[in-house]
């Protein structure tokens, strides 16, 4: 039987992730960089606030997907031998990360939207970061890690999550929790812990609408 997480140390610190001194130092990071973004050729995102409120909308016009990179699991790959079926073999959560987890769900809440299906990959890290956001969560093989794949068969993993991209309707929307290398496979970005990016089906191939650190 899986054992949950024990409850998250309170954060330390006034610029832990997600908290208004950490928005507002990004969100003037962003600024500043404005400035050169001409100069550097710089892609810059929107500032919090403003991600927030465009991720709300699109999830709430829905035909998309919000997925997700687990949250915070200290280490690289997993060691070696470990199983699925056994938590205690794999890399997962600290406590940094189930609040992170948690916190997502918080947001979600706060914005009064509910993922018509919550999906995961079968690793534990995925499956708590996804059960502590949401309470719900079913396994699911096509957002398993492709970690020591070839190429087709991460080319045929890619070719299954955009195929279910194109079944999401309108005005609903759904959660996916995975891997980096999923991400970096199925739309090209490198993302960190519990960074959220919404996608949908485009008629040459994934289109990243918005991309957002909603914890």
């Amino acid at each position: 039987m899986r054992r949950w997480p024990a409850e998250p140390r309170a954060a330390s610190t006034a610029t832990a992730p997600g908290s208004p001194a950490r928005r507002a130092l990004l969100a003037s990071t962003c600024i500043g960089l404005a400035g050169v973004a001409g100069f550097a050729g710089l892609v810059l995102w929107p500032q919090p606030a403003l991600a927030d409120e465009r991720v709300s909308a699109l999830l709430r016009e829905g035909g998309v997907a919000i997925a997700f990179r687990h949250a915070y699991a200290p280490g690289t790959f997993d060691p070696p031998g470990f199983q699925l079926e056994q938590c205690s073999t794999q890399r997962n959560l600290n406590d940094e990360g189930r609040a992170q987890a948690r916190r997502l769900g918080a947001w979600f809440r706060s914005q009064g939207l509910v993922p018509a299906q919550v999906r995961s990959s079968p690793w534990c890290r995925c499956l708590d970061t996804a059960s502590l956001a949401f309470g719900r969560v079913e396994s699911w093989a096509a957002l398993s890690s492709p970690v020591g794949r070839d190429g087709d068969e991460r080319a045929r993993q890619v070719k299954l999550l955009r195929e279910a991209l194109g079944q999401i309707p309108a005005g609903r929307f759904e959660a996916w929790v995975t891997h980096q290398f999923v991400l970096q496979d199925l739309a090209g970005v490198s993302t960190s812990p519990a960074e959220a990016l919404v996608v949908r089906a485009g008629r040459d191939g994934v289109e990243v609408v918005a991309r957002a650190t909603l914890y």
